[in-house]
This record gives C-alpha cells, structure tokens and sequence, in this order.
C-alpha cells in the first residue's frame, strides 16, 4: 500500500496554500469508453420496465465514444446536440468515475480496511473518485446514539486519510453533508415497486432479527443507497458479493426511470435540460459492479465461515484499526483455531486457517506461495505471535498518522468542507436534470 503524502502538504492544498498537481496529459488522460444501458434492446427494456419487471438481463452495454463532461453531462447530449446542429463542442474526456462509502457505525475493523478502505487508495490515481461516510445508512436500525453517530463519522474520515486517501485526488465528504442524497431517494421510491424490497435478502434477514421494531428504512436502505450512486453518475461501484444484490437493485430502478421519464418522453419537452444537456437520453446513468483486483475478505476472529462485522456484539470477533498493540495481542491469542496439523490456504474444512493466513498475506504483501513456504509448516502457537506482530507492524503508520490528522485543529473539518462543496456541486446538477426529467417546476 502506498503511503499517505505528508500531512503538511495536504495542510497546504486545503488551504490553498500549494498549487494542486498539474493535470495528465491529454494522451495519458484518456479514459476508455464509458459503459451505459441502451442501444437495441431500449424498447424491451421499456415494456419491461412499465410493468415493474428488472431489466438487468435487457441492459445489454453499449459504448460511447465520448465521456461525460465534468459536470456529469450524459454523452447522449452530444449526439441531441449535434442533430439541433447547434455546433456545440465535443465535451472533453474524463476519467470514469467511482464511488463507495462506510457506515459509521461503530469502529473500523479490517474487514473494512482491506475490502475497501486500501483500494480507494489505489483507485483515487486512475478513477474520478467519491468516497463518503455514509452516516443516513447508520440511522436505519431505528435507534441509535447520536453522540456515538457524530464521533464515529469523523472517526471514519479520519481513517480515511490515515490510510491514505488523497483529498487532493479524491473527494471526501459526509453523506448527510449534499442534501441532494434524501431528495434523490425519495424520487427513486416513487418510482420504485415495494416487491422489488422485500425480496431484499439482507432486507429478509435482518427484519427476522427486529421483528415489530423493523424500521421503513431498512426496507428502503437499497434505494438510499442507489441514490448515492445515482446522484454522482458513478461509472463503477466497488461491491462485495453481499452487496452485490444491492447493485442490481440500483441498475434496476436506473433503467425504470430511465423508461418512464427519459428517451423521447424527455426529449419532447424540448430544449435543454437545467444541465446545459439537451433533454432526451437517459436521465441516469447505469452503474457497473467493480471488483478490484486486489484486496481480501477478512473474516470473524471466532467464526472463520462469518465475515468481521461491526454488528457482532463479540468485540474479541473483530480488530480494530485503531486498537492498540496490547488489544491486538489479546483478540489474535483467543481466536479461534483448529487441531489440524500445519497451516493451509484453500481448505474448506479449515477455514479458520483461510482466514488467519490471509490476514498475515495481507498485512506482509506476500503471495499464498511465499505465505505457505514461510508459516506452513507451524502449529498455531508458533504464528500466532507472527500474526500478531505483522498486523500491529501493518496498523501502526496509519495509527500514527490518525493521531496526526485528528490532533490538527480544523484540518479533517477543512478536507470534509471542501469534499461536500465539490459532492454537491456534482449532485445538484444530477438531481436538477432529475427534477426536469419528472415535471417539477424549477424557476430559470
């Protein structure tokens, strides 16, 4: 993982103080193509989407040849544009955009620190990159403490940063921060069947463990959650299997609102859009699933089969990127093991074993071969000292530079003041379009 750039440079770029990097060049800057939904299969699509069925097997990708602008302008702009023979300009390239958040509840763990955290360091130099704290997600159990919700929100960006995400390359900012995110979601919920919902599976799963006390918003957490990628006109959407459902959700209620308010509906209101678009195309952009090439799913520390959870009332089930050396001693002691002899990756009878090796591969860098070469031979008394040892060695620079950021006054305040400013610049022309594309009656 690369470092973090010196605080006191960051310090300088929020305020003003250092010029930003200069821009790539206009031959490295050239993204590829972005994907959208469209193209021959829109009028099955259409009927599909009418009749509240999920389109995600009549989303057939097509290429367009120009990026979005910066304002998010849909390249289909062009095209409406061209055809008015406006003669307006081709909209300049730009890298796709990615967006991806974590819940502020509770502390962060390694499971979010290497199923997500480290990548956006690594996407933030190829990708337009959004990444947010997602704190409305953290309210839908229906009761929580605000004190603990506040504390936990700057206690996620600051990791953030720790870890070594760049607010010179990447946007950082707090979800409840662009108002434009409860906006969005509602519109999507009037357009979005309640069947598509309940069929849910975490939905299902943890309404079984609320019961009566289940909160509307756990049921509608999916389409909060396609309004946050929605709203940003995300390219790419770095996604778990566990999240993966949600996604599909997401493309499913683009593609239904796309039907009912874009393409020719849209385009014989006339003229353009608040955007600066001609009105017509889709109103939102399909997302696409990403899954980095690199990264791990860390597991439970007393269950190998159950991924790391903040949820898990077992703190000894977890380590926390910010728990000290003595902690990280104590949790890796008393996790769980097995009696067989050696230590194995791929064995699914021993998935404690899974999991404890690919924490150590993860915090050393090494492959699965110099992993085993190293420790496989070693009973669990043996490595579990050497566990403990890389991952403190692993946490302990971002434990530094958390300690850093969060002793600067106003520095994490600064980083999250401009991250909004620049997430709502974006958003409030997506849901301006949004608001056009339904009927709303917006003032010019």
């Amino acid at each position: 993982m690369r470092d973090a750039r010196p605080l006191d440079c960051m310090r300088a770029i929020v305020r003003g103080d250092a010029p930003m990097p200069p821009p790539p060049s206009s031959a490295s800057s050239r993204a590829p193509a972005r994907v959208a939904s469209g193209g021959a299969h829109a009028s099955s699509a259409s009927a599909a989407m009418a009749r509240g069925q999920p389109v995600r097997r009549l989303c057939r990708a097509r290429t367009v040849t120009t990026r979005a602008n910066a304002d998010g302008t849909d390249g289909d702009a062009r095209d409406d544009a061209a055809d008015e023979g406006s003669g307006d300009a081709k909209a300049p390239a730009r890298r796709k955009r990615v967006l991806s958040g974590v819940q502020p509840t509770g502390s962060i763990h390694l499971g979010n620190y290497f199923g997500a955290i480290r990548n956006y360091v690594k996407l933030q130099d190829d990708y337009d990159a959004f990444y947010c704290v997602v704190d409305l997600h953290a309210i839908t159990s229906g009761a929580h403490d605000p004190r603990e919700l506040e504390a936990s929100t700057r206690m996620s960006a600051g990791i953030y940063l720790a870890a070594g995400v760049d607010p010179s390359k990447a946007n950082v900012f707090v979800q409840s921060h662009v108002p434009a995110h409860s906006e969005l979601a509602w519109l999507l919920n009037c357009a979005t069947p309640i069947g598509w919902l309940e069929k849910m599976i975490q939905f299902k799963e943890k309404a079984r463990k609320a019961g009566e006390d289940v909160s509307v918003g756990l049921l509608d957490y999916p389409v909060l959650m396609a309004a946050d990628i929605l709203l940003y006109k995300a390219d790419l959407v770095p996604v778990g299997e566990d999240q993966r459902q949600h996604l599909e959700l997401t493309r499913d209620i683009a593609g239904r609102v796309n039907s009912l308010y874009g393409g020719k509906k849209w385009k014989k209101m006339k003229g353009k859009a608040p955007s600066g678009r001609s009105r017509g195309g889709d109103v939102l952009l399909v997302p696409e699933a990403f899954t980095p090439k690199e990264g791990g799913r860390v597991m439970s520390l007393t269950d190998g089969s159950s991924k790391m959870s903040k949820s898990n009332p077992a703190e000894g089930s977890r380590i926390n990127v910010l728990d000290t050396p003595d902690e990280i001693s104590k949790k890796i002691k008393r996790c769980k093991t097995d009696t067989f002899e050696g230590l194995e990756f791929g064995n699914p009878e021993r998935p404690e074993s899974q999991n404890l090796l690919t924490m150590y591969q993860l915090c050393t860098g090494l492959s699965q071969e110099e992993v085993i070469a190293e420790c496989g031979t070693m009973r669990w008394g043996d490595f579990k000292p050497k566990l403990t040892e890389a991952v403190i060695d692993h946490l302990s620079p971002i434990q530094g530079r958390y300690k850093e950021i969060m002793d600067e006054p106003g520095y994490l305040e600064g980083v999250l003041r401009d991250g909004a400013d620049k997430a709502n610049e974006v958003a409030n022309i997506t849901i301006r379009d949004v608001r056009d594309a339904l009927g709303f009656y917006q003032p010019r």
